[in-house]
């Protein structure tokens, strides 16, 4: 089944082909996270939709080999700047521990690092990354266990981005500047902004962010960008013809996915994906240099890009409260398969809103595509209503992600099942009348769970984690019964509002002929 797929470098919707001859092999590269901080649901939200289109292909029969990097080093605060302005934020981990130290507030697995270590700060926040990614089921995660070639680390990559800075400066693509800095002359590109949109001639003063003015007037256009920064007083820093310093951000994804994707292929990528925000500059970036390196007229053939992600509508930051780790969703007893199925429900190009009622209606679907899969397991039908969705699901998905319309469709499915599949019911005896004949080979067990497998959530984690010492279950039980004491004399205020009260607390209510049950809602 073709696979048509959102190319941001098109700017159009394009049939999707490998580089590979056989037509199997997909090479796949994901700008991962800077491991000076726990990972938030928004970088979450990017990783995961990498990986839905990951399971997609694979679904579709391609062998997918995916890298994904693990930024430790020449990532400053502030990248947009065309000088790599601000503080390496390996820096800003090391105060944040430090300062976490001193107030006893480190957490528990964090006390015996070394915050002036940059290194032991780095695998702390690596490893955090991996169990999060772990638990939400990212497959790049998983088979870096015994591959951790696949999540590389951009230090140990070092001496290759000197070579390709070589390179550059070899074919005239880059500049040493009168401090001693090497930039990428981005007039020597002439499809520089073609990814963003953007034009050289536009890209003038303060080209993609504050740049320091001192560094700006060594430089022969403002959107020309770093490549190597010599600074012997710098937290991470190597020996180089020009220096001892570090890199540049942008170089350390073209000289890894070039390394480890495409070596056959003279550096060029079936895929490269990221937030949007990894736009510009840093994306068009290591176009810039990857091409200029290699000759060739692409660095990745197709751009996938994850938009941004509010949370109940509002931008997430620390200071509105609203900022989300796993870690902190967990605590609130999220099930790490409902987070993931909230986070890739809308589709990926478009901004989507975390929100806890979300939240809630994602557990509730995992719970009944659970207990569908337990009762199949159980008496497994050989043909059935999900074989024959399982094609029009992967058609779904086939065109650009369909991901509500694919869940849709396993949703119908699920419904023919005359089976009560909601919560705080018995379970009858399942009967089978809306079977058709002439469906697919694949039997309905089978089916069910290769769309699971697709969405992420078969082999991870589905239970709410909520204990009964987090319910007043003795108050719950008398609000109800003030609640039904309303009802039963008309007074519908007053219902309505014990039900806001509830609600406010957690408690969701379902109103059915046999009486009002509830359930715990994640907040």
């Amino acid at each position: 089944m073709p696979l048509k797929l959102y190319n941001t470098l098109s700017g159009q919707t394009e049939p999707f082909a490998p580089l590979d001859p056989a037509g199997r092999r997909v090479t796949f590269y994901t700008c991962g996270p800077t491991v000076y901080d726990y990972a938030h649901i928004g970088n979450f939200r990017s990783f995961l939709n990498a990986d839905l289109l990951r399971r997609t292909l694979e679904l579709l029969g391609y062998d997918v080999v995916h890298v994904m990097n693990m930024t430790d080093v020449g990532h400053m605060t502030e990248d947009t700047a065309g000088d790599g302005a601000g503080e390496d934020r390996m820096q800003v981990a090391r105060r944040r521990l430090l300062e976490a130290k001193k107030a006893g507030t480190l957490p528990a697995d964090a006390t015996d690092i070394d915050p002036d270590d940059p290194y032991a700060v780095a695998d702390y926040y690596i490893e955090a990354f991996l169990a999060d990614a772990r638990r939400l089921g990212l497959t790049v995660a998983r088979e870096a266990a015994n591959r951790p070639e696949l999540m590389p680390r951009p230090t140990n990559y070092v001496p290759q981005m000197i070579e390709l800075v070589k390179t550059l400066l070899a074919k005239q693509n880059a500049y040493v500047a009168e401090d001693g800095a090497v930039y990428f002359d981005v007039r020597s590109f002439g499809a520089y902004g073609r990814l963003s949109g953007n034009t050289i001639d536009a890209l003038r003063e303060s080209a993609g962010g504050r740049v320091a003015a001192q560094h700006q007037a060594l430089k022969r256009h403002p959107a020309d960008f770093l490549l190597w920064k010599p600074d012997a007083s710098h937290i991470m820093r190597w020996p180089s013809p020009w220096g001892d310093g570090y890199p540049g951000w942008h170089l350390e994804c073209s000289v890894m996915a070039q390394s480890l994707l495409g070596r056959d292929t003279n550096g060029v990528i079936d895929i490269h994906s990221g937030g949007e925000d990894n736009i510009f500059p840093h994306h068009e970036c290591e176009i810039a240099q990857a091409c200029s390196a290699t000759g060739e007229p692409a660095f990745a053939r197709f751009w996938f890009h994850t938009r941004h992600l509010s949370v109940e509508g509002e931008k997430m930051a620390k200071s509105k409260g609203n900022f989300y780790t796993l870690g902190d969703l967990l605590k609130r007893g999220a099930s790490p398969a409902a987070i993931r199925l909230q986070l890739t429900t809308t589709h990926y190009r478009s901004n989507a809103n975390f929100t806890f009622q979300g939240l809630h209606d994602s557990q509730r679907q995992i719970d009944r595509w659970s207990r569908l899969q337990a009762f199949l397991r159980a008496d497994p039908p050989t043909a059935g209503p999900l074989a024959q969705t399982l094609e029009p699901f992967t058609e779904a998905l086939s065109d650009d992600l369909g991901v509500a319309k694919a869940i849709g469709l396993l949703n119908e499915a699920v419904g023919m099942y005359a089976i009560k599949l909601h919560a705080n019911e018995p379970q009858p005896q399942a009967t089978k009348t809306n079977i058709s004949n002439g469906s697919p080979p694949a039997g309905e067990l089978e089916a069910l769970e290769t769309m699971l497998r697709v969405l992420g959530v078969d082999d991870i984690d589905r239970t709410v984690t909520l204990q009964e010492t987090d319910i007043d279950t003795a108050l719950i039980k008398s609000m109800l019964a003030r609640r039904d004491a309303a009802r039963a004399n008309g007074d519908w205020a007053t219902s309505d509002r014990i039900r806001q009260e509830l609600n406010a607390m957690g408690i969701a209510l379902k109103d059915d002929p046999r009486g009002t049950t509830w359930t715990k809602v994640v907040r």
